[in-house]
């Protein structure tokens, strides 16, 4: 079973994160902030990932510690959840179209993380969030699941959109890099053996 828990507290936050990459997209979210809860909802749904998160954090002074670290302790529960990586696809694209909005999120489970982040807000938030806090995320979520990953919108209608595409782009993807390949199931996808 490629499940995992992780439970990371520091002085700005308490945060639990469970992950089962072969669900249904079953999921539950309480992080106190309301957009960002919407967007995993959605990382969940499109991905079939599982994914229960609850966050308390210190919400008086603002949501970037609560963001970023959620988006830390879900990237070590794939990790943790991925294991040594055997059989999966680990590569895979999504050109994400949402109305108006064109959005791609292409990553490589390569155990090396990287983030390539070209999108551009034009209202400082969505929602009660800021929208300066979605690339923190991002970030964080990919340096601590071991990927490379790259986020473009090419073009857009509206802000709700331009968030929502980028979760929902990486949704799919990870669906697809995460999959047992049935062809290649006892293999590390790597010529060196190991990612």
């Amino acid at each position: 079973m490629r499940q995992a828990e992780i439970s990371r507290k520091t002085n700005e936050t308490d945060i639990f994160v469970s992950v089962n990459l072969d669900g249904t997209g079953r999921h539950a979210m309480n992080t106190g902030i309301g957009f960002l809860d919407h967007m995993l909802d959605q990382l969940s749904r499109h991905s079939l990932i599982d994914i229960d998160v609850t966050a308390k954090g210190d919400l008086h002074i603002d949501m970037h510690h609560t963001a970023e670290d959620v988006g830390i302790a879900l990237g070590q529960a794939i990790a943790k959840a991925l294991g040594d990586k055997k059989g999966i696809r680990r590569y895979a694209s999504c050109d994400l179209a949402m109305d108006g909005t064109l959005t791609r999120a292409a990553l490589d489970v390569s155990g090396r993380p990287f983030l390539v982040w070209k999108v551009d807000f034009t209202r400082d938030k969505v929602g009660d969030m800021d929208t300066e806090l979605f690339r923190e995320w991002f970030q964080a979520f990919a340096m601590n699941a071991g990927i490379t990953l790259h986020v473009e919108t090419f073009y857009a209608d509206n802000n709700h959109h331009i968030a929502e595409s980028a979760y929902k782009a990486l949704a799919r993807a990870l669906r697809d890099a995460v999959e047992i390949d049935p062809r290649a199931a006892d293999r590390i996808p790597s010529t060196k053996g190991t990612l």
